[in-house]
């Protein structure tokens, strides 16, 4: 997608002002449906720093997601919405499957989305 969808843009920047991270969306990407549930960036970037910090080789990335610039301007469009969308609990479905089982935590270019649907897929593990 050469020109980001607005529509999701403007999802997108709700779910930043509300801190709301019950909203699910389902993207299709080159290469893979992903799945989960948009969260706030600063929520997002605070979630993956947890995880990062608590690994023993891990533990100095977290510094940057821990950032109190967790805003940056180059994460904004011109007009001042998102340009990435921030997913939790969010699964690469693979036929059947979704990996990882538990939902990991994915960052995706809002330009890169070829096309998107509101709602959690659900999968199969068996």
């Amino acid at each position: 997608m050469s020109k980001p969808d607005g529509l999701l843009a403007d999802i997108a920047a709700m779910v930043e002002s509300e801190h709301s991270n019950q909203m699910p969306l389902t993207v299709v990407v080159p290469g893979a449906v992903i799945t989960g549930r948009l969260a706030p960036e600063s929520l997002w970037r605070e979630r993956v720093a947890e995880v990062l910090e608590a690994s023993e080789h891990l533990k100095p990335f977290s510094a940057p997601f821990a950032a109190a610039e967790a805003h940056h301007a180059a994460d904004r469009d011109e007009s001042g919405r998102p340009t990435h969308l921030h997913l939790h609990l969010a699964r690469i479905l693979q036929g059947s499957y979704g990996l990882p089982h538990t939902g990991g935590m994915y960052r995706i270019r809002i330009a890169d989305i070829n096309s998107w649907t509101v709602g959690d897929l659900s999968y199969s593990d068996q």
